[in-house]
């Protein structure tokens, strides 16, 4: 009879217990660590340090996911009116929100897009007494895609015309796109009457901007909305597409204007998003409102916006430098460039520069939403 085999139990190992108190002194060291990294340097100027964290924050850091902000409800207007600013121009405008808050302007972009009705929603309505108007020829403004008497400046004497018929002595100025355009410029001719400012798109109105959009360099980023714009024009116009979009938008056949008008304005708003909005191209694409934003588009970037020199935007800086302002940017920004915002950026430090990682030109993209109603948030209560 075979013998069993004992079967003995392998002697356990032993480990050694750390020290706590050496684990504890790790991670107080740690915590230290990390507070120190995500403390914007001492050594770094002010508007340095908000860069620093801006480009940590769209390199993708391992700090805690923000909720992004959102669209306040939809809310009604409790006022709305006209207000005559010349023999040819009346301009619609209204307000909601309330009626005692902190005065807040909305600017619109295009020139000629008119206002949206979400344009109310960036602001807080509890603390706000938000101003929403349509500029000459477009919107709810009559006559329509009027180019008469239409220039940036006529623009900002209707700014100052509506401040003081609404009573406002200060306001804060936001502006997307076009907007940012004209509320660098209206800010910089009367910045005693600018309470903070809100830009969103940085348009500058530089020819190298016009023709990046109107003639070649987005055309290599939306291959196929481009056709549909170039195809409108004959090949051997088009070296200079801004000038034959020019000669047909505000010539006498009706139809050709139309055609014109449809293909710029579809364009523009195929480029507007990311992630390219159908919604978006279809109210673009109807028939008086892209009349009325190709031709006033068309007239003022022919005009060169009307500007005395191509940097007169950048070089008045100075006159609002002190004004607290953020400066909201999408990296990939097809219709303005980012180029354009890191120009404003770098004349204007002292500005609060946001480049949102992962959003194009549009203003209702959720990274362009969060900051720009972050934005409101911070500057409702100065």
């Amino acid at each position: 009879m075979k013998k069993k085999k004992s079967v003995l139990a392998k002697p356990q190992r032993t480990i050694p217990r750390r020290s706590t108190a050496g684990k504890s002194k790790r991670a107080a060291l740690t915590r230290k660590s990390a507070l120190a990294a995500a403390k914007p340097s001492a050594s770094l100027p002010r508007s340095a340090a908000r860069s620093a964290i801006s480009s940590r924050s769209a390199a993708g850091s391992s700090a805690p996911t923000i909720q992004r902000r959102e669209l306040y409800p939809a809310i009604e207007p409790y006022s709305r009116g006209y207000l005559r600013v010349s023999e040819v121009h009346e301009i619609y405008y209204e307000e909601c929100g309330n009626p005692a808050g902190k005065p807040a302007l909305f600017l619109h972009g295009g020139p000629g897009a008119g206002s949206d009705r979400r344009a109310r929603q960036f602001f807080d309505p509890q603390h706000y007494r938000i101003i929403v108007f349509d500029q000459r020829g477009c919107g709810r403004s009559r006559p329509s895609a009027s180019l008469i008497e239409n220039t940036t400046w006529h623009l900002v004497a209707d700014i100052e015309r509506l401040r003081k018929h609404l009573g406002v002595e200060r306001w804060l100025v936001f502006g997307g796109s076009w907007g940012s355009t004209l509320g660098l410029a209206y800010s910089e001719a009367y910045p005693e009457r600018v309470s903070e400012i809100v830009l969103r798109g940085i348009f500058l109105l530089r020819y190298s901007e016009i023709r990046w959009l109107y003639q070649h360099g987005a055309s290599e980023i939306f291959p196929d909305y481009w056709e549909a714009y170039r195809n409108v024009i004959p090949v051997d116009e088009r070296d200079d597409y801004l000038n034959a979009y020019h000669q047909r938008l505000t010539g006498t056949d009706q139809r050709a204007a139309l055609a014109a008008a449809r293909a710029w304005s579809v364009w523009e708003a195929s480029t507007s998003f990311l992630h390219s909005n159908q919604d978006n191209i279809r109210k673009w694409g109807e028939d008086q409102f892209a009349l009325a934003v190709a031709r006033i588009e068309c007239h003022y970037f022919v005009n060169r916006g009307f500007l005395r020199s191509e940097t007169q935007l950048l070089d008045d800086v100075e006159r609002i430098r002190n004004i607290p302002t953020t400066i909201v940017q999408g990296r990939y920004d097809i219709v303005c460039p980012a180029t354009s915002a890191w120009d404003l950026h770098r004349v204007w430090p002292e500005a609060d520069f946001r480049l949102v990682p992962d959003a194009g030109h549009s203003a209702f993209e959720a990274g362009n939403i969060h900051e720009l109603v972050s934005a409101t948030d911070r500057y409702r209560s100065r």
